[in-house]
C-alpha cells in the first residue's frame, strides 16, 4: 500500500515549478512543499521501508522495498539538504555528482537511489 499523501500533489507540483524557476528566490515555505512533495512521490514510486530518506528540517521518508527497520537508526539512509535534494529530483546534479560534493550522505547496501533519479528531467507542468 503506497504511504499517505500529505502535500497535495498541484501543489507540490506548482513549488516545485517556482523552485526550478528560481532556486534563489524562492521562499522556506515553497522550498519546504517542494520537498516533501517529490519525498513523498519517491515513497510513491519505491514503495518500502528498508532506506530512510532525510532532508531535514522538510521531511523524511522511508521507501524501497526489501527488510525494514523497527527500532533505533535505520541501516539504510540517505540524508541531504533541501537543495541537493531537488536538484537531485530533477536531475540537475547527479548522484555520483552529490556524493563527490559531499552534500549527500549515504550509508547501508540499499541506500544508493541513483536508479530512481531524477524524478522529473523538468518541472512538471
Amino acid at each position: 500500500m503506497p504511504p499517505r499523501r500529505r502535500t497535495d500533489p498541484e501543489l507540490g507540483r506548482s513549488a516545485l515549478r517556482a523552485w526550478h524557476a528560481d532556486p534563489e528566490g524562492t521562499d522556506r515555505a515553497t522550498r519546504a512543499t517542494a520537498v516533501r512533495y517529490t519525498l513523498e512521490e519517491l515513497a510513491a514510486r519505491a514503495p518500502g521501508r528498508s532506506v530512510e530518506v532525510r532532508v531535514p528540517p522538510f521531511g523524511v521518508v522511508q521507501c524501497v522495498e526489501g527488510p525494514r527497520h523497527t527500532r533505533g537508526t535505520p541501516p539504510n539512509v540517505v540524508e541531504t539538504d533541501g537543495e541537493t535534494w531537488l536538484y537531485l529530483v530533477l536531475g540537475s546534479t547527479t548522484w555520483a555528482q552529490a556524493l563527490a560534493e559531499g552534500v549527500l550522505r549515504v550509508s547501508g547496501t540499499r541506500a544508493d537511489l541513483s536508479a530512481l533519479l531524477p524524478l522529473v528531467r523538468q518541472a512538471p507542468r
